[in-house]
């Protein structure tokens, strides 16, 4: 047992991981990914099976890392390089780091941040340690960047969908190779023959190493014209980002730091930081936050996979059947990547047969792992419903698994089915850490207490409601994501960019638009997008008309029952323009352990007509719903959000001015700049905030 006077916390984060995924929470589809160490983790702990996050990454670690709805900090949707610092993690926020600092707290973060952006903020790479982490060592952006189908310089674009050269039975594939590795003065070339024992081909072998095979060729003295290191590749070559010790480093894509499987890159890092806290006083916490399983996919090393999974998987990343088989095995990697952090940090012990002895009160560590929103849609695992899933406030968005154990923990290997927000699990830090976290953040919480789950087996819910909201992020002068059609049935402006749209398998019809199947490029407004396929057929535009995603989702619910509030804009035919499209949708739901009831479309109960209890709890949802919204109110001039507008906000917004000039939370009038008209503002505003 550590000398601690609170026990340490390692808060591990799953991407794109919903509560469909999970063997361990009850449900995993028919063939659940292999994940005995969560598994493990489950059965010493509490598993928490009725909690929600965010529809979208940013909005979801947003509220786990501040405890406040995204109405409060803006944050409705993924951050993107066109989001303004307004809807960015901004410096007076009180984060997790800053909250557990004053009891003695070291934080360091491993893995993807994407609680702001380097674009649009005045701290760039820096934000992780503006925002109070001690440490980080990952990555700024949410998405892993595109596959590099050239695999590294040494095929055409388009040839290798996966990343890296196939084994000699598959197309453009190659049984040997000479794989070189960056070093700062040029490359190490080794020669690489066969498939590994457990089958990595010998193109996958090198990317795992952080290198570029050139197939069926033996070393050279020098490194290949055509090889090259500066090229992003997905999950195997990535941009690392650095914040210790006051410095921020940013290394070059050649830099073998951030060359590699990214999750065995998250792990190592957070490895090295833990074991190096054993020999310093005070209790430590630790974010290991995965980049699995976002898309785009791609094969983990083979040594990762004991199920065996891996000789399932093909060289065509590109292919839906194979995309699912992926995904099972980009979350088996983590687990197991997670496994070994959990040994090589003495928080577990490993048996003879690999599997875990998980003591939580021997390391005197808790251990909580949570989704940060719901599975993409096609990666969703029945019984629930690809239809509504990541991007909205469906059971399917926003259902995350979410587990906590350590030693406060009392009759582990329970389930708790009372409702929990992301915004618990901040107030959580605070209780672990016996922090007063209503007093400590001035601006206030959407928090409730979590802690009386793990001590009192028998503790009746503390929320009678939960919420969960997403929407689009602030833009300079209203701008938006440009339009992103999925699957040919629907738009979205959640993908922050074409590359984006383009490896979640969507269809890019904003500025650069090239695909054959878009009748008119450069858009800005997914309506524009049916207005383009009714200009184009208007006899058939009830036929071809595409579904508008949501711009808003919001959801509201209690013990039985569920409102979706959901707002777009799509094509009126009869002004030739935009329209608002608001609707409410009202669902009975539970969360049955084999066949839950969620919010699917033809469950409706609105349509089929209510009854008394049924309108009654709409009534009240209805009134919660309104009630969560107006409780935050508009105050221009309050860059600080301390609500009042004064002399502080005066001083601040000068230096900012001065300092810097771009984006900020003192940027009033939304039009990415912080100069005198922000001020003008801010005089003219002078007082106590609304009430």
């Amino acid at each position: 047992m550590s000398e601690n006077t609170s026990p340490n916390i390692l808060f591990v984060i799953m991407d794109d991981v919903g509560v469909d995924q999970l063997s361990a929470l009850g449900y995993g589809g028919a063939v659940p990914p292999s994940m005995p160490t969560i598994g493990a983790i489950a059965d010493a702990g509490v598993r928490f099976r009725n909690t929600w996050s965010m529809p979208e990454c940013s909005p979801g670690r947003s509220v786990l890392m501040t405890g406040r709805y995204p109405l409060r900090t803006n944050i409705y949707q993924a951050i993107g390089p066109n989001d303004l610092a307004n809807s960015q993690t901004d410096p007076e926020q009180i984060t997790a780091a800053k909250l557990l600092e004053p009891a003695g707290y070291t934080s360091a973060m491993f893995g993807k941040f994407h609680l702001a952006q380097a674009e649009n903020n005045e701290a760039g790479n820096g934000t992780p340690a503006q925002i109070g982490w001690d440490n980080f060592y990952g990555w700024i952006s949410g998405e892993p960047g595109s596959i590099d189908t050239t695999a590294g310089g040494v095929a055409a674009p388009g040839t290798h969908s996966c990343g890296y050269i196939p084994d000699e039975t598959q197309a453009n594939g190659a049984y040997s190779g000479a794989c070189y590795v960056p070093t700062s003065t040029g490359s190490q070339c080794t020669e690489i023959v066969g498939a590994s024992a457990l089958g990595d081909s010998a193109g996958l072998q090198c990317v795992s190493r952080g290198g570029v095979l050139v197939p069926d060729d033996i070393c050279q003295s020098e490194t290949p014209a055509q090889v090259n290191f500066e090229q992003v590749n997905a999950h195997y070559v990535s941009p690392l980002v650095v914040n210790a010790a006051g410095e921020v480093l940013e290394a070059p894509l050649s830099d073998t730091r951030g060359r590699g499987y990214r999750s065995t890159i998250e792990v190592n890092a957070a490895i090295e930081w833990i074991n190096a806290r054993k020999n310093v006083p005070g209790p430590w916490m630790t974010t290991l936050s995965f980049s699995s399983v976002h898309k785009p996919l791609q094969q983990p090393p083979a040594e990762l996979l004991p199920s065996g999974i891996s000789a399932e998987l093909n060289s065509n990343c590109a292919s839906l059947p194979n995309q699912r088989r992926l995904s099972d095995a980009m979350i088996e990697a983590m687990d197991t990547e997670l496994g070994r952090l959990l040994v090589e940090t003495g928080i577990a012990q490993a048996q003879t047969d690999g599997s875990l002895i998980y003591d939580p009160a021997a390391s005197d560590t808790m251990v909580i792992v949570i989704g940060d929103n719901g599975s993409f849609g096609n990666l969703v695992k029945a019984p629930f419903d690809l239809n509504r899933a990541k991007g909205t406030a469906y059971q399917t968005g926003v259902w995350v698994p979410l587990i906590v154990a350590g030693p406060m923990v009392e009759a582990p290997g329970r389930a708790v089915e009372h409702m929990v927000n992301a915004a618990d699990v901040f107030q959580l830090f605070g209780e672990t850490a016996g922090i007063d976290v209503p007093a400590a953040v001035p601006r206030g919480v959407d928090a409730v207490s979590m802690q009386p789950y793990l001590t009192d087996p028998d503790q009746a819910s503390l929320r009678d409601y939960n919420f969960t909201q997403g929407g689009l992020n602030i833009q300079a002068n209203g701008g938006r994501n440009g339009p992103c059609v999925f699957f040919g049935s629907s738009c979205s402006h959640t993908p922050v960019s074409k590359n984006v749209c383009e490896d979640n398998a969507g269809v890019w019809w904003g500025i650069g638009a090239d695909d054959p199947a878009v009748l008119r490029g450069g858009l800005a407004q997914c309506w524009e997008v049916n207005q383009a396929i009714y200009d184009e057929d208007p006899a058939n535009y009830d036929n071809n008309r595409i579904a508008m995603n949501p711009t808003t989702t919001i959801a509201v619910r209690n013990a039985d029952f569920k409102l979706v509030r959901n707002q777009a804009l799509d094509y009126d035919i009869t002004i030739d323009n935009g329209i608002e499209i608001i609707s409410e949708e009202f669902y009975a739901i539970d969360q049955n352990p084999t066949l839950p009831q969620i919010d699917k479309a033809p469950l409706e109960l609105t349509a089929q007509g209510l009854n008394s209890e049924q309108q009654s709890n709409m009534d009240l949802l209805q009134a919660e719903l309104n009630s969560v919204l107006a409780s935050q109110v508009s105050c221009p001039g309050d860059g600080n959000g301390d609500g009042v507008v004064d002399n502080l906000d005066l001083s601040t917004q000068t230096a900012v001015q001065a300092r810097w000039g771009g984006s900020s939370t003192y940027d009033f009038n939304i039009d990415g700049f912080t100069n005198d008209l922000d001020r003008d503002i801010i005089n003219a505003n002078l007082g106590p905030c609304p009430q």
